[in-house]
């Protein structure tokens, strides 16, 4: 008897994956398309719906190809899809479940001047209540720059990436807690929708979809552009992509920091209860959110930088755009001591900080090598790490072991860096460590003896 598959969907920064495994969990086989990002001026970057759908659909249709080819089964389906993916970012929709505006990237430096045109006492209220600092990133400012521009919110509703691309597919429309946890609207004492901040926005209740947590059976997959091998399965949401990561491996011990590093770096502690009120707000004075986890009861105080983004920029300065060029680089940058050759002062970094992200470069001397460039990134990215270390252990007991994992993780070069500012650091042997945890997710809706959908291939 062939065995029963499942599917880790993530939409992610720099690409999109999709993970399939079988029953028992072994992973079967992994594909990728880019993300198709809209760069546009001064950094701003945006993402046309329609553009994503594509780059999903074109993705399923291969990874359903090369599942009943690797499993000599032409029959060979997937029977629940699980979807993870970057928070922040997300489509405001109208009755149809259409989008209204092009989603707006978490990076996109957009929204800080409109989340600060809250009413003072929002402000003052902000982290506290939303565990959130109040900064371009949150989901708040992408909505004020859309109602800024034109965009009606009234009676319409806001989706994440993941939870869009669910409903899109045919899938009942959610908000899933860590998802929403990243927009700003959600009180975290409560777990309640932010009515007097939606009211203010000029929005209704409707703006949130229904809260739930990951891994609801939200329904299956029947929209038309579903391709074979996928169409009439299960859907549910697995939740922010850096939470799904964490428990891809089983659940973290509380004295460890599971550190994920794509595009956004994020240093990520368990916590079994929700912070105070004036814990809240004292980390996100350091940028760092304290809100709820994809395991339904727990919270997570998530600290984050953006090296990997300078670390990409750093790369195509070089001139590198590749995977073989990326690895000499990596065996260079190894060569060198991590404090680098060069005289001190000879090359400065800035930019890794979470409400920055531009690359800041000041060269002084001579000799400045993209071995030299990269070891000063990840020098950088070392000393923000370091400033959020302290501040969280200001607030709970101080880690004692680090977990590193995504896409930058298996460069020796990062490593040792992160060796240097993490404590007991090891590194995960998986790559795509939320495409699996995602596809864990659907595992979970599997054992539960959900039934497949009747001619799958035909719906």
């Amino acid at each position: 008897m062939s065995r029963r598959h499942v599917a880790g969907l993530d939409l992610g920064s720099t690409g999109i994956k999709v993970l399939i495994a079988d029953e028992l969990g072994n992973e079967v086989l992994v594909r990728q398309q880019p993300t198709p990002w809209h760069p546009g001026p001064a950094g701003t970057t945006t993402l046309d719906a329609d553009a994503l759908v594509r780059s999903v659909r074109t993705l399923l249709t291969d990874a359903a190809q090369d599942l009943r080819v690797a499993t000599a089964d032409p029959l060979a389906a997937v029977e629940v899809l699980a979807v993870s993916g970057m928070g922040e970012t997300g489509f405001l929709v109208d009755r149809e479940n259409r989008a209204v505006a092009a989603g707006i990237a978490w990076f996109d430096p957009r929204g800080r001047a409109e989340i600060e045109s809250l009413p003072a006492h929002m402000l003052e209220e902000f982290a506290g209540r939303t565990g959130l600092p109040a900064g371009a990133q949150v989901s708040v400012a992408k909505l004020i720059v859309l109602r800024n521009a034109g965009v009606e919110l009234r009676d319409r509703r806001w989706f994440n990436l993941p939870e869009f691309m669910a409903v899109t597919m045919g899938a009942q429309g959610v908000s899933e807690y860590s998802l929403a946890s990243r927009t700003g609207l959600l009180d975290q004492d409560t777990g309640r929708p932010w009515r007097e901040l939606i009211e203010h926005l000029g929005a209704t209740e409707k703006l949130l979809p229904p809260l739930v947590h990951a891994g609801t059976a939200l329904g299956s997959a029947r929209a038309d552009w579903v391709p074979q091998g996928f169409a009439g399965a299960h859907v549910t949401v697995a939740g922010h992509d850096h939470l799904v990561s964490a428990v891809s491996g089983g659940a973290i011990a509380r004295d460890r920091y599971h550190v994920s590093i794509g595009t956004a770096e994020v240093l990520l502690r368990v916590v079994d209860e929700p912070l105070s009120f004036d814990d809240r707000a004292e980390l996100a004075r350091s940028f760092i959110n304290s809100v709820r986890h994809v395991i339904p009861g727990q919270s997570v105080v998530v600290a984050g930088v953006k090296s990997g983004l300078l670390m990409r920029r750093a790369l195509q300065l070089s001139g590198i755009t590749d995977r073989a060029g990326r690895d000499r680089l990596d065996e260079e940058a190894s060569a060198l001591a991590l404090e680098g050759g060069l005289d001190p002062g000879s090359v400065e970094v800035r930019g890794a900080r979470n409400d920055d992200g531009v690359l800041a470069l000041t060269v002084r001397g001579d000799g400045v090598s993209p071995a030299e460039l990269f070891n000063a990134v990840l020098r950088h990215s070392n000393d923000e790490i370091q400033l959020l270390i302290d501040a969280m252990d200001r607030v709970i007991a101080p880690a004692r072991s680090s977990l590193l994992t995504g896409g930058w993780a298996g460069m020796a070069s990062v490593q040792r860096a992160r060796g240097a500012v993490l404590p007991g650091l090891v590194v995960s042997g998986r790559d795509q460590d939320t495409a699996y945890g995602a596809a864990l997710f659907a595992m979970g809706l599997l054992e539960r003896d959900l039934q497949p959908a009747v001619s799958r291939d035909s719906a």
